[in-house]
């Protein structure tokens, strides 16, 4: 897409399931592009036409709500980008990849999209779903990832292409656990799907809290969009937990929870960042009543001020956007979603500052369009980028999520907001759990 981006249906790409030795194939095909090489050429390449960006993300399957959150990014930077005359005289457009939350489809829709993408400089993702399997091929071909996966094995990243905009997994579970003693609660369920998205948050929230004092009672791992629970939901009451620690699909949650209500009764509910998204706000609020979700409802996600200049820019063209962002409101405030526009932003303005959108160029100048270096010039967009840039400043990115500091492993991490659940939809903010009291248990 250029200035008007085509319906999603038009830029996804979906792959057939592959055969019983599926993790034979893939294991195959990781070991390949991590041990194959390749050399960078001495000059850039040559770029005719629109640069393209991938959002590389589940948009089908348990996770889908996955890439629409990222899509959504994409577009508004796109557009801001475009507005500003775009990047080195191209235009830029986003397409969407569907990865459908699963190795198995993830490594060949990689391969498709690196293969037959024309101008493909940059993407969003992987997701946790499929990371491991994907990061190593997308390396390989030099295209910088701003990934959204939370595992704990890209917390000390050796990949010259991957750089991750908001804390990982391992902080998300040590933030619900913090807040939930904090309130104090002592008995925890962890009550997670079986996805590896969700499982990525269960380590570090299971230690912490043991180590704050709680003790974890239960810990399910829940097969996904079951029509009954009754067997786990009743070994949860026999458990007696103050609380539940969650992440699964909306579906999922919704018929667990419910189930607990006809059983027991609610108890208190923490969350993670995927738990606040309007699906699972809907389907779980409809399961159990918006007003019981309101009183025992509280989530964990990665804290974006959703005020300042840079996000001032970033949602009046995100709300101007509704005939291409379906309920363009609903991400306002998502840190994901403005990272991932972020994201973009950096890259573009990383591209003027290495001359070239070659991504074996440019990727090196993405440390430096956000570095707070002495005498660089704070700018809150990419047009006031660009004009920094063309009057010969330093520039100092600090986008709609907020500063962005990247440590030597190409990782910016944070601190986490506590939100709530409100009737009338708003999240009321319930804490902050900062970034030092993170690090004490990380």
């Amino acid at each position: 897409m250029s200035d008007k981006l085509p319906h999603r249906a038009q830029g996804t790409w979906w792959l057939a399931p592959l055969n019983g030795r599926v993790a034979v194939a893939v294991a195959f095909v990781v070991t390949v592009a991590a041990c194959g090489s390749t050399t960078q050429s001495a000059t850039p390449k040559t770029y005719t036409g629109t640069l393209t960006f991938a959002s590389f993300n589940p948009f089908t399957g348990p996770d889908a709500s996955f890439g629409p959150e990222m899509q959504a990014g994409c577009i508004v930077a796109a557009h801001l980008i475009n507005k500003a005359g775009g990047v080195l005289g191209h235009q830029v457009q986003c397409i969407t990849v569907d990865t459908r939350g699963d190795p198995a489809d993830a490594v060949p829709a990689a391969q498709k999209m690196i293969a037959t993408t024309s101008n493909l400089v940059g993407m969003n993702g992987p997701s946790s779903d499929e990371a491991q399997a994907t990061v190593p091929i997308i390396n390989r071909a030099h295209i910088p990832m701003f990934a959204d996966t939370g595992q704990a094995a890209f917390d000390k990243n050796s990949n010259d292409y991957f750089w991750r905009l908001t804390p990982p997994d391992d902080a998300a579970g040590i933030a619900m656990a913090i807040y939930a003693y904090r309130k104090g609660y002592r008995r925890g369920a962890a009550v997670f799907g079986s996805d590896l998205s969700s499982q990525s948050n269960v380590p570090t929230l299971v230690s912490t809290f043991k180590k704050l004092g709680g003790q974890i009672v239960l810990n399910q791992s829940l097969a996904l969009d079951q029509s009954s629970y009754r067997s786990e939901v009743q070994a949860a009451v026999a458990a007696n937990p103050d609380v539940i620690f969650t992440e699964a699909d909306p579906q999922t949650d919704a018929a667990y929870l419910s189930q607990l209500q006809q059983l027991h009764g609610l108890i208190p509910v923490i969350g993670t960042e995927p738990t606040i998204q309007p699906a699972w706000i809907k389907a779980v609020g409809g399961a159990i009543g918006k007003a019981n979700l309101a009183q025992i409802y509280a989530a964990a996600q990665p804290y974006a001020p959703s005020q300042g200049p840079a996000w001032k820019v970033f949602n009046t063209e995100l709300l101007a956007s509704a005939s291409e962002i379906p309920q363009p409101d609903q991400w306002a405030q998502d840190p994901y979603t403005q990272t991932d526009y972020d994201a973009i932003v950096t890259m573009a303005l990383a591209m003027i500052m290495a001359n070239t959108p070659d991504p074996s160029f440019f990727n090196q100048q993405i440390a430096n369009v956000v570095a707070d270096s002495p005498g660089a010039t704070e700018v809150h967009s990419y047009q006031e980028g660009k004009d920094a840039l063309a009057a010969g400043k330093k520039i100092h990115y600090v986008g709609a999520g907020g500063p962005i500091v990247l440590d030597k492993y190409h990782n910016s991490s944070g601190a986490f907001q506590v939100a709530g659940y409100a009737t009338d939809g708003s999240n009321p903010q319930l804490d902050i759990v900062s970034a030092a009291d993170i690090a004490k248990y990380a």
